[in-house]
C-alpha cells in the first residue's frame, strides 16, 4: 500500500478524516457527524480518481475503526462504501452498529 497520511479535522459535531498521498495536492475524505459523545454517523467517503486502486478508501475505513476502538465510540455506517467494507469485516462488529457477526 502507498504511503498514506490520514488526519482528523473536527469542528463542533461535524468532522472528517482526510487522506493524502505524497506528492499530491488532492485529498480523499471520510465525513462524519457526532451524534453523541459515544456515537458517530459516517455519511460519505470520497476518493479522487487519481487515488483509485491505491487502497486509500480502505485505509480511511481502517482508520475510523481503529479510532473508534481507541477512543471508545460506535460508528453508524450510512456511507455505502463504509457499510460495504464493514460487511466484509465482521470483526468490526464491536464498533460498527448493525453489523452481524458470522456464526
Amino acid at each position: 500500500m502507498t504511503d498514506i497520511t490520514i488526519t482528523l479535522e473536527e469542528e463542533g459535531s461535524k468532522g472528517r478524516y482526510v487522506a493524502r498521498l505524497p506528492g499530491s495536492d488532492e485529498e480523499a475524505e471520510m465525513t462524519f457527524s457526532r451524534i453523541s459523545p459515544t456515537r458517530i454517523i459516517v455519511d460519505h467517503t470520497g476518493v479522487p480518481e487519481a487515488f483509485k486502486g491505491q487502497g486509500v478508501g480502505k485505509a480511511l475505513a481502517l482508520n475510523v475503526v481503529k479510532e473508534a476502538r481507541e477512543k471508545g465510540f460506535k460508528i453508524v455506517p450510512l456511507c455505502p462504501f463504509l457499510k460495504a467494507q464493514a460487511d466484509r469485516n465482521p470483526d468490526w462488529s464491536d464498533v460498527v452498529e448493525g453489523l452481524k457477526t458470522k456464526a
